[in-house]
């Protein structure tokens, strides 16, 4: 089993004193979820970028098991904020893309769209052009682009904060199913407590810039949701609303800090 290892990540922009990210140590493990919780303008986004190899930092390295990595590589897969779609190209023909830049044979794609598709519940609307979608089923075209790579590590930049609260519970649903289907490796960040909460097996707290790693929370309601009980339980099940509320006032603490520092 893979590890992607954050390993002692600093990272400096130049002309500016005070890091962006400071000492980041964080292992994210093939079949796990983890999940980074903190105020806006921690560096989350920015450690994302990191161990997807898209933005170098000032010291320490990104690792898989002992190899160091420099730069993207086929290994790492990101579903990002804004879906990112090509808007001439149906559903189908955009999951396939990058298999056409490969050089695939039409019916090898084709074979291997079909399957994705299936996986993420997108078979019915694989023609349909993308302007059609509702947001949801945008962000499983994104996911399935991302599955479709065979990438081990998927690493998800807040995918779901421009969906409504039903919509958004339906794509939490969706990627417990998909971590259950297809044990990857699932690195998200998110400003949505109960959603962290929900989709993590490493809970993992940032303070604000410096973005340092505060905190590691280890929980098992995805664990939960894998033995057959129901999200809707889960978020109302008192040690699930005790954390969340314990957290929000962790959360409401360290932006007051933040402001009068």
């Amino acid at each position: 089993m893979s590890i992607l290892h954050a390993d002692q990540i600093s990272l400096t922009y130049p002309n500016q004193t005070v890091p962006v990210l400071k000492e980041i140590n964080l292992e994210v493990k093939e079949n796990s979820l983890t999940v980074i919780l903190g105020e806006s303008g921690c560096g989350k986004t920015t450690l994302l970028n990191i161990l997807a190899g898209f933005q170098s930092v000032s010291s320490g390295a990104v690792k898989i098991d002992d190899e160091v990595l420099h730069g993207p590589d086929a290994r790492r897969a990101v579903v990002f904020q804004e879906h990112a779609l090509l808007p001439w190209l149906n559903v189908a023909e955009n999951v396939g893309f990058s298999l056409k830049l490969k050089g695939l044979k039409a019916t090898q794609i084709k074979a291997e769209v079909d399957q994705i598709l299936a996986t993420v519940g997108l078979s019915h609307v694989a023609q349909a052009n993308i302007w059609e979608l509702s947001g949801g089923m945008k962000q499983r075209v994104g996911i399935a682009r991302a599955l479709i790579s065979h990438a081990p590590f998927i690493l998800l930049d807040e995918p779901f904060a421009a969906l409504d609260a039903f919509n958004r519970e339906s794509m939490q649903e969706f990627v417990l199913d998909l971590w259950i289907k297809a044990k990857k490796g699932f690195f998200l960040i998110t400003h949505d407590i109960e959603e962290a909460l929900l989709l993590s097996h490493q809970l993992v707290i940032m303070s604000a810039r410096p973005g340092r790693i505060v905190d590691t929370l280890h929980l098992d309601f995805a664990n939960r949701y894998q033995q057959g009980e129901s999200i809707r339980s889960i978020k109302s099940n008192r040690t699930f609303i005790e954390l969340r509320e314990q957290l929000f006032e962790r959360l409401k603490d360290q932006k007051h800090q933040a402001v009068g520092s």
